[in-house]
């Protein structure tokens, strides 16, 4: 396989990708730690792992279910989607923000009826936004390592082999290594600002959609689906090459900022609400 000869890993890539994972890791569990010994007594362990499962079934399961059909596999509709990068675009938005707030709305509503806190929506966001580190960036992240690993030693044929990397697999596999090859601290940096910006926004689009759950304001989940799908339209441009990455990031960083900021508001205001009830 000779487009794979060719291939040589950056001498930042092994170094890089170590300390990405490691702080991948980190993330989520600094992340509840600090949330937890902050506020204890407001806080139960089952909104974490209700933000985790939520993230599973809404975005893991269900939504990779219509991906199946809308854009993997070949049908008019997957060949009209994957044609046309505004389809492509909107769907995807709509597609994350859709599944994922209203995922987190089912749950928050109609399951997770005790406990009752806004610290616990902040705990619940954690656990959204943890587990799709854990679950779905981290593995890829270790996946790369391996990578750079095996082709740094100097032995293309030796890591084809290890990785189970044959002519049919092969043009699947060379995007993967490549970005193994060209990783580096500037990347690790960017993953890691982008993981951070992604926690914040979890969190504030729980405490919306909390929100609306707990003062019975239908218009919180149309808010929350609105916000996440113009988080994730830069982003979803970039998987077509229409953006660079550096825009990503920009992108991501305001409207995480604008989301947070009406997440922080919120937050006051059932603080405010709270106060005025134990008044009363």
């Amino acid at each position: 396989m000779k487009e794979f000869e060719n291939i040589v890993i950056g001498p930042s890539a092994v170094p890089s990708l170590v300390i990405t994972v490691l702080l991948m890791i980190a993330i989520p569990v600094i992340f509840f730690i600090c949330w937890r010994r902050k506020h204890r007594a407001q806080t139960n362990i089952r909104y974490l792992i209700a933000g985790a499962v939520g993230f599973l079934v809404s975005a893991r399961m269900l939504e990779l279910g219509v991906h199946y059909f809308c854009i993997m596999a070949d049908n008019p509709v997957s060949r009209f989607i994957n044609g046309s990068t505004a389809a492509y675009v909107l769907y995807g938005t709509v597609m994350a923000g859709v599944f994922e707030e209203c995922g987190r709305h089912i749950v928050l509503k109609y399951i997770m009826k005790k406990n009752r806190t806004r610290e616990n929506a902040v705990l619940y966001g954690i656990g959204h936004g943890g587990i799709e580190i854990l679950a779905v960036l981290l593995p890829s992240m270790i996946t790369c390592l391996a990578v750079a690993v095996l082709f740094s030693q100097g032995d293309a044929e030796s890591a084809l082999s290890s990785l189970k990397i044959t002519e049919e697999t092969a043009a699947a596999a060379l995007p993967t290594v490549q970005a193994a090859a060209a990783f580096d601290y500037g990347m690790m940096a960017m993953n890691v600002m982008e993981r951070l910006l992604a926690m914040l926004l979890h969190i504030g689009l729980t405490v919306i959609v909390y929100y609306g759950v707990v003062r019975a304001r239908k218009a919180y989940l149309p808010m929350a689906i609105v916000l996440h799908m113009l988080a994730d339209t830069f982003p979803a441009l970039y998987q077509r090459g229409a953006l660079p990455l550096w825009a990503v990031e920009v992108w991501g960083a305001v409207w995480t900022a604008v989301i947070a900021v009406i997440a922080v508001k919120l937050y006051g205001k059932m603080r405010a609400a709270t106060s005025s009830e134990s008044a009363s």
